[in-house]
């Protein structure tokens, strides 16, 4: 093969290379709730939509299974503070109370977001503007209930810190 032929197959195989990697980066989805209430999804933002419209990123690398191996946090690593050293022993009840403390705090968050994203009917109240039309208020319980989630995420927060410290 002559240069200019292996010029253009490495091309092609760079270009094919990029292509095949592509869907592993992150991808935007949106969420469309209509006036009813109807949810639909698009990979494309919508034109006149009449109606919520949420942009969700999507991280491919965010779901991946760790087959029980705790995935190394920045004070792990030796960043932030030191860290005392962790007998053998108590190594992997360590592990065990970290793993549920991030499962937790990854509930605590979904069910907020969850709650965010897809009010009820009766958790929103419209109140009429001075110059006319209405705009959408929370009500008093589902601002409530809207507290309580984001404190179940301040605590499990703070129940992940704990683990990882080694408290």
């Amino acid at each position: 093969m002559d240069r200019n032929a292996l010029r253009v197959v490495f091309l092609v195989l760079a270009a094919w290379t990029l292509a095949a990697a592509a869907p592993a980066f992150a991808q935007t989805v949106y969420k469309l709730i209509d006036r009813d209430g109807k949810v639909t999804y698009s990979e494309s933002p919508p034109k006149d939509f009449d109606g919520q419209v949420i942009r969700i990123d999507i991280d491919p690398n965010a779901n991946k299974a760790t087959l029980g191996v705790p995935q190394p946090t920045p004070q792990a690593a030796g960043e932030g503070k030191k860290r005392a050293h962790v007998p053998e022993a108590a190594a992997p009840d360590r592990s065990k109370r970290i793993e549920e403390a991030r499962e937790k705090l990854d509930d605590a968050r979904k069910a907020l977001e969850e709650a965010r994203a897809n009010p009820g009917p009766d958790d929103m109240r419209f109140l009429g503007k001075v110059g006319g039309g209405s705009r959408s208020v929370p009500t008093e319980a589902y601002q409530q209930r809207l507290d309580k989630l984001e404190h179940a995420v301040k605590e499990a927060e703070n129940e992940l810190a704990k683990a990882q410290s080694g408290d």
